[in-house]
C-alpha cells in the first residue's frame, strides 16, 4: 500500500485544525501556511471532509473549519477513507481479478490479509491520539491573534452633500422649471 499526499495531507491537516479549534474556527489559509500545504488543495480536501461530516465549516468574518465530532471519535482511517484514499495493497483493488480472466493472483490472500490489518490499525488510530502525541511533543499552540482595526491618524472627512443636478438632462430640467 502506497499512501498518498492526499491522505497523509488531510491526516496533517486535521491534527493542525484540532489543536486550534479551541480558539475558535480554524482558516484553511492559517493551516496551509503553518503545514506548507497549497490552499487550493486543503479546500479540496475539506470540502470532502465536509461532506463525509468531519467537519464543519462557519462562513464570514472569524469562519473557519472546527471538528464536526470530538476528536477521539474521528479515527485515521475516517479521515483517509473521506478524501478517497484507497486502502488496499493488492493490485486488483480487491475485486479479485489480479491476472485478468485468469482470476486471482496466488498472493492476493496474503495482500488482502495487510488491507485488513491496515484498515484495524488505522481505525484503532483516533485524532485525539494525534493530538495529545503533538502536545506531548511540546508543539506550541498560538492565542489566536486579535482583530486588528485600522487606524488611521487623518480625520474622517464626510463628503459634502450638494443637492445639484446630476446630469445635463436633470440640469435641463432645473432651468425648464425656472
Amino acid at each position: 500500500m502506497r499512501l498518498t499526499t492526499k491522505g497523509r495531507f488531510a491526516v496533517t491537516a486535521m491534527i493542525d485544525l484540532a489543536l486550534r479549534q479551541n480558539n475558535g474556527p480554524v482558516t484553511l489559509a492559517a493551516i496551509s501556511q503553518r503545514q506548507q500545504i497549497s490552499l487550493s488543495y486543503l479546500e479540496q480536501l475539506f470540502g470532502k471532509l465536509r461532506r463525509h461530516e468531519l467537519v464543519e465549516s462557519t462562513r464570514g468574518p472569524g469562519g473557519g473549519y472546527t471538528l464536526a465530532r470530538k476528536a477521539g471519535e474521528i479515527t485515521v482511517a475516517d479521515i483517509i477513507v473521506s478524501v478517497d484514499e484507497p486502502i488496499d495493497a493488492t493490485q486488483c483493488g480487491g475485486k479479485e481479478n489480479c491476472l485478468g480472466e485468469a482470476g486471482r493472483c496466488m498472493t492476493h490472500e496474503l495482500w488482502a490479509s495487510l488491507n485488513q490489518r491496515m484498515v484495524e490499525f488505522l481505525d484503532s488510530v483516533t485524532l485525539q491520539k494525534l493530538v495529545d502525541e503533538q502536545l506531548a511533543k511540546g508543539v506550541q499552540i498560538e492565542d489566536k491573534p486579535a482583530v486588528r482595526r485600522a487606524i488611521s491618524t487623518t480625520p474622517v472627512v464626510k463628503p459634502i452633500r450638494v443637492n445639484a443636478p446630476n446630469s445635463v438632462f436633470a440640469l435641463g430640467n432645473v432651468f425648464a422649471k425656472s
